[in-house]
């Protein structure tokens, strides 16, 4: 008889897991900061209790809203500490502490299951490792971010009913002033340097020369800045000091970006709001002076001296970060020349790896662009004006008619399906497939209606530019040079893909590719 003997196996030592803890507060007021302190201790008991977890760090955001990521340092470096190794698990309360965007949510997400690090969302119970799908997180992320437009609506409202009866309290009053009770109230020592200001102003000195005196005197700006001249411009700019105020000088658009007021929103201008440190009179006298030395400069409106100065100014956006690429001067120890950089990359190279492109590759690459366009007008652009010209508006009036009474269909199945879930007849996974289902209809809608959409409106608009562009090019020849007047009748921008390819988008709507030949 065979004998049978059991080898046990060796027992596996329980991994520890580094994890990480990310909390978030949507406002600098008092009670929430303490909410943030709760939600330290909170967690910390959480990790030091279980002894599965040993505590790989505390990452945070303070006084900021969650709509994006890109602007909470705690996230990011909580992300940067994931791809370096140093986080294997991460705790929060909630998916609206995360991201209150989907797409910031399933990105995080996808990303971090991409590192093997999974989060624990504690309020909706949700362990990103063991779910089968991440339909539930998406679902949830939606509302979440319904959630957040909606509380920004709210404040929205609530700030411009304060506007408009006087009530609302300036929480950050400029250099001069200090809120006391949710007064403006004159601080008397920064006071008497903010009359100086426009008395040195007025006298004749110079932005940069007050900075640079007061900075040799040691007086220090608000919080303790330096000073500087763009800080004193904004000074001499600035009503409040006259005891006036006006409200809503910016606005922030439905994804959350901030904008200059250009007359895009109401304003709202309160007199005699607090008390003045400089009269009106000299006030006015000021601004007439910086109006002339901007004159004089030709740094002043309608002016291009100091503002796109350059053909390229302002027209080269990168591919991956979105941002403006600025002029700069390299040298390489034997050469010297023009290059244009990404304003992003400038600042943290972390952020944007996009390297610096030579103004004469870019400029190089026009010249292609060009003679291959009056090289091909006939085939490629007499074609696309034709194709343009026979869009049928109607048709496409009556596609927006039928996708209106789609989306209208699809949000009455989506009631009905809120009423059966909170009634308890449908199951909470055939909800989240139906919902998923309705949502992806809708995107795709949606889409279909900006197309036809821009199709009508953009489509004359398309048409003039193109038959523009066409007539440019009848009158020219096979160039040999970059020209300015050119560039600026053709090229809306340049997105930037890669250090050798550009997408010249035209004006007329064409977008173009086109390679660079130059050394990089």
């Amino acid at each position: 008889m065979k004998k049978i003997t059991k080898i046990e196996a060796n027992q596996k030592e329980e991994s520890i897991l580094r994890a990480a803890v990310y909390a978030r507060v949507s406002t600098d007021e008092e009670a929430q900061l303490v909410s943030l302190k709760t939600q330290k201790a909170h967690y910390e008991k959480i990790i030091s209790e279980n002894e599965s977890y040993t505590f790989a760090g505390l990452y945070f955001d303070e006084g900021i809203t969650g709509t994006k990521k890109e602007c909470r340092d705690g996230l990011l470096k909580m992300l940067k500490d994931c791809e370096n190794g140093k986080i294997d698990f991460i705790l929060t309360k909630s998916i609206s502490r995360l991201a209150r965007n989907t797409t910031d949510c399933l990105e995080i997400v996808r990303r971090l299951l991409d590192l093997n690090i999974g989060i624990y969302f504690e309020k909706e119970n949700i362990d990103t490792r063991t779910m089968e799908s991440e339909l539930i997180l998406s679902i949830l992320s939606s509302l979440a971010e319904s959630e957040s437009r909606s509380i920004s609506e709210n404040n929205k409202w609530s700030i411009r009913k304060r506007f408009q009866n006087g009530t609302f309290i300036i929480s950050s009053p400029p250099y001069g002033y200090e809120n006391i009770d949710g007064k403006m109230v004159v601080n008397e020592e920064e006071g008497k340097i903010i009359k100086e200001i426009f008395e040195e102003y007025l006298s004749g000195k110079g932005t940069h020369k007050i900075a640079d005196d007061l900075n040799k005197r040691k007086i220090n700006g608000q919080k303790g800045a330096s000073w500087h001249g763009s800080t004193i411009n904004g000074i001499l700019k600035n009503e409040k000091y006259t005891g006036d105020v006006i409200y809503q000088k910016t606005y922030t658009d439905e994804n959350y970006n901030r904008h200059k007021n250009k007359g895009e929103e109401d304003q709202y201008k309160i007199i005699d709001n607090h008390e003045a440190i400089v009269s009106r009179e000299d006030f006015e006298k000021v601004q007439e002076l910086l109006r002339l030395r901007a004159i004089a400069k030709g740094n002043g409106e309608n002016t291009k001296r100091y503002q796109n100065r350059y053909s390229l100014s302002g027209k080269i956006k990168c591919g991956e970060c979105g941002s403006s690429f600025k002029r700069r001067h390299h040298y390489n120890g034997k050469d010297k020349y023009i290059a244009w950089t990404c304003s992003e990359h400038l600042k943290d190279i972390n952020k944007c790896s996009m390297k610096f492109i030579k103004d004469k590759d870019i400029k190089l690459a026009f010249v292609t662009l060009v003679n291959k366009l009056i090289f091909g007008k006939d085939s490629i652009l007499m074609q696309l004006l034709e194709s343009l010209k026979r869009v049928d508006s109607k048709e496409e009036v009556e596609k927006i008619n039928k996708i209106e009474e789609s989306l209208e269909n699809l949000n009455e199945r989506k009631e009905v399906l809120g009423k059966l879930i909170t009634s308890g007849v449908l199951d909470a996974s055939i909800y989240a497939k139906e919902s998923s289902e309705i949502s992806s209809e809708e995107r795709n809608l949606h889409k279909e209606k900006e197309r036809s959409k821009k199709a009508i409106l953009g489509n004359d608009e398309e048409i003039r530019e193109l038959e523009k562009l066409i007539g440019i090019l009848d009158k020219s020849k096979m160039i040999d040079h970059f020209e300015d007047d050119l560039f600026e009748e053709i090229i809306d921008h340049i997105q930037v893909v890669n250090r050798e390819t550009l997408d010249f988008h035209l004006k007329c709507g064409l977008v173009l590719r086109e390679e660079m030949k130059g050394d990089v």
